[in-house]
Parts: structure tokens; C-alpha cells; sequence
């Protein structure tokens, strides 16, 4: 019997209990019976590894991204997706243009809910493909924490220049990175053929997932652009705010 592996799994059980509910780690350590630094170690770890989020705000801790994407559970996804159904359908109408909700899954993005225009010619992006290479998932990455961001690059290298020109040395990703953060989106327009937006989605001050509006680059001007950013950051928050209450 390994003992530190059955006291990273009661810390996972008990954080998951009411996830709702950050866990403080003093809080942990008592009702787990753990000495104060041998919890603190455990916590660390899993929350490097992403199995636990830290909620500055709140100074406590709820299951991280990796726990879900484990089994890619669906009741998580359903959650996000009931709040933002309706108001990826409301952007939809008001630009007539595709919308896609997405997450980060290893090293790619998956969709997991569309809502597509009426127009004759539209933008068509795969359910899956590589994160580096989508607004969705270059924001998706762009606003992991440091220590998940530098674990991310670690285990799937820098993007190339073709898949993400200005982005393929250490220097340049990381100027990208921040470029995002400090836009709070994602502009992709580095494709002969589609123009994205990606617009980040928060639950308990972390990024859940990616509102992201993508149009054939033939039908976008300046105005366009605009309007695609002030749609597509309003309706990120409009779901962020459905979710702090569900």
C-alpha cells in the first residue's frame, strides 16, 4: 500500500465532495488527519498537475480541469453548455456568423457545442485539432497559470511557425502569451481562410473554457473585426456569469 497515493486521492474525494465550495488547505489537513506540510506537498503537486485549481480570491481549492478531462465528463460539459446555449445562439443572430464553445483536451481543443449561421458560405473548423493551431486554443493556453503553462510546454513543445507564425521560439510564444492576457482574447488571423475570435469563460476565477465567433476571412473587413471582438467578449461574459450561479 502506497500512502502518499491514498492521501492524494482522499484530498481528491474530499475537495470533490461540494467542488462548489473551495477547500482551504488548512481545511484539508484537518479533516484528512495530515500533517500541515506533508498536505501542502500533496496539494502542490496535484495542483501543478492540474487535478486541483487554486482560487486566489478565495484562497482555497476545487478539482481542477485534469479530473474532468479524465473521463471527459459529460455532466461537467452539459454544464457549461446549458450556460451558454443561449447565448451563443443570441450572437449567432445578431452577426450571422458560426459560434463554437470549446475546451482544452491534452494538447488539442475540443468543441463541445456549435451553433452555426444560415449563411451559404461558412467557416467549418474540425470538432478537434491541434490547440496551437485555433484562437479557442491559443486562449485556452494563453491563460493557463504559469506553473501549468511552462508543464504544458514541457510535454508538447513550442508550436512550429506553421501552426503559429511568430510563435515558434521561446521568446516569441511567450510574448504571444502575454499579448493574450493582456487583450483578454485571442485574434487569429494567420489562415488564408478563416478569421478567429476566442473569448475566455470563467467559473470560480478560472478559465473553463472558449466563446469563440470564426468567419471566411473573404467577408471580414475592419468593422467586422470589431464587432466580432465586442461580440465575442460580451457573450464569454455573459456565460461566465451564468455560471458563477449554477
Amino acid at each position: 500500500m502506497i500512502q502518499v497515493i491514498h492521501r492524494a486521492l482522499d484530498i481528491l474525494e474530499f475537495v470533490g465532495s461540494n467542488n462548489n465550495t473551495p477547500k482551504l488547505l488548512s481545511e484539508i489537513a484537518r479533516q484528512l488527519q495530515l500533517k500541515p506540510g506533508t498536505c501542502a506537498n500533496i496539494v502542490k503537486t496535484l495542483t501543478l498537475r492540474g487535478y486541483l485549481d487554486k482560487l486566489d480570491s478565495q484562497k482555497g481549492y476545487q478539482l481542477g480541469r485534469q479530473v474532468f478531462s479524465l473521463t471527459e465528463n459529460s455532466g461537467y460539459q452539459q454544464l457549461l453548455i446549458d450556460a451558454a446555449d443561449e447565448v451563443m445562439a443570441k450572437t449567432v443572430a445578431e452577426l450571422h456568423e458560426n459560434v463554437l464553445l470549446a475546451i482544452l483536451k491534452n494538447e488539442n481543443r475540443l468543441v463541445i457545442h456549435r451553433k452555426n449561421s444560415a449563411q451559404l458560405v461558412q467557416a467549418n473548423t474540425p470538432d478537434e485539432k491541434k490547440a496551437y493551431d485555433s484562437s479557442t486554443g491559443r486562449l485556452l493556453i494563453a491563460m493557463l497559470p504559469d506553473d501549468q503553462l511552462e508543464r504544458y510546454v514541457h510535454e508538447y513543445g513550442l508550436p512550429s511557425a506553421s501552426l503559429w507564425p511568430h510563435a515558434h521560439t521561446k521568446q516569441r510564444f511567450l510574448q504571444q502569451i502575454q499579448k493574450i492576457r493582456n487583450d483578454g482574447y485571442a485574434l487569429i488571423e494567420d489562415s488564408v481562410q478563416i478569421v478567429g475570435i476566442a473569448a475566455p469563460v470563467y467559473r470560480s476565477g478560472k478559465v473553463v473554457a472558449s466563446l469563440s465567433i470564426y468567419i471566411p476571412s473573404f467577408r471580414v473587413n475592419a468593422a467586422t473585426r470589431t464587432k466580432m471582438i465586442r461580440l465575442g467578449t460580451r457573450a464569454a461574459k455573459k456565460i461566465s456569469t451564468a455560471l458563477s450561479v449554477s
